[in-house]
């Protein structure tokens, strides 16, 4: 069975799948050098001169040959571009429903808020009521990704129905990650998000990369309070979705309380930092889930104890450029290796970056550390 794994950025989960001996093809919007390593693969940019948008996805597959389709990030939000992805095909994910309904932010908020889960005030298009000055809010697009659009509400008026107004919940931003089998689910890591951090040419509340574990769930109490609430959110979303697969939650650390803000129902950027740590096959458990219905055997607890830090970061365009040669990026813990002589566009994502060191100082130390030498070599 060749399996389709398609999105913005296919690398991570390709990475993934080729480990644990599964037969696949790439197609992607960039067509980095070490995805072309691992696997046959196209890109809308290098193969189809093409954009980036999910329809133009669906137009590339049909040039294509596979017997199964599984995505990641931002398909969540196009689910019908998904069910044309799949056809008569196996989708191994969440189905395409399933997403429709789980990304329905005001049925979201209001299940999670009736179920007594904390969560941001939110204000939808078509709502009466207006947004109380004595607290901050966020402008945030329907068809969320990455933090991408996010800004601080400046205005009482909503810019049109695309977006919604979110109370603004102080504190640290981050993700946890589950595997499913539609009934139950176990949890396989809690993640820092890096949001907005210039280092990486990020601004805003742009996602720009994570580190694991959370520093806050090493702390015996508090981490046991982080994970009890992420655990019993993860087993009501299952319950209540029927969600499959590999799944991640988006949430505010706000002391030891969790503000829940998203759920992506698909492979998520920080799993590749969880098989790193903890040696988790994260496509197998993916698809073991959802073919056979099985779960790891995986207590978070005992591989917190590890005494490492993984990070990752995303590195952004600061201005336009040429990429220089990039033969020698295989060797540097850098992943999604643009190819040389590249054209860069401000905003645009160059590549990821990797480390795991002793402690989260050093580790995101390190992160920083990376992506300056880069942007020495980029831009001199």
């Amino acid at each position: 069975m060749k399996i389709l794994i398609v999105g913005i950025s296919a690398r991570a989960m390709v990475e993934s799948a080729v480990h644990s001996g599964y037969a696949v093809l790439a197609l992607d919007a960039f067509g980095d050098l070490d995805l072309k390593a691992l696997t046959e693969s196209c890109s809308l940019h290098h193969d189809f001169d093409a954009r980036y948008k999910p329809g133009n996805l669906y137009k590339a597959s049909r040039q294509l040959d596979y017997d199964a389709v599984s995505y990641t990030s931002n398909l969540e939000n196009h689910p019908d571009i998904l069910r044309k992805l799949a056809g008569r095909r196996k989708i191994i994910g969440n189905l395409p429903e399933t997403v429709r309904s789980v990304r329905n932010w005001p049925a979201f908020f209001a299940r999670l808020d009736q179920a007594g889960f904390l969560v941001p005030d939110s204000i939808f298009a078509g709502e009466k009521r207006k947004a109380e000055w004595h607290r901050q809010w966020l402008v945030k697009p329907v068809l969320s990704g990455g933090g991408h659009g996010v800004a601080f509400l400046r205005t009482n008026t909503l810019p049109c129905n695309r977006f919604f107004v979110q109370e603004y919940i102080p504190g640290k931003p981050c993700s946890a990650s589950f595997v499913a089998n539609g009934h139950e689910c176990v949890v396989i890591g809690i993640t820092e998000q890096l949001v907005g951090m210039h280092q990486f040419g990020s601004k805003d509340f742009g996602y720009c990369g994570n580190i694991l574990p959370l520093p806050e769930s090493l702390i015996p109490e508090l981490g046991k309070t982080i994970l009890e609430q992420v655990r019993r959110a993860a087993a009501f979303l299952v319950r209540e979705y029927r969600l499959r697969g590999v799944n991640g939650i988006d949430f505010i650390l706000n002391g030891d309380r969790v503000y829940l803000t998203e759920v992506n129902p698909r492979y998520s950027a920080s799993m590749e930092l969880i098989e790193r740590a903890y040696k988790l096959p994260i496509f197998n458990l993916h698809a073991q889930s959802i073919l056979d219905g099985l779960l790891p055997a995986f207590m978070l607890e005992a591989a917190l104890n590890a005494g490492e830090f993984f990070g990752k970061s995303i590195l952004y365009a600061e201005k336009n450029a040429i990429v220089p040669d990039t033969s020698g990026w295989f060797d540097r813990d850098i992943k999604d290796i643009p190819l040389s002589n590249e054209r860069l566009r401000v905003g645009n994502p160059i590549c990821t970056v990797l480390a795991s060191r002793p402690t989260y100082q050093e580790t995101l130390a390190s992160l920083k550390r990376q992506a300056a030498m880069l942007k020495d070599e980029i831009y001199k």
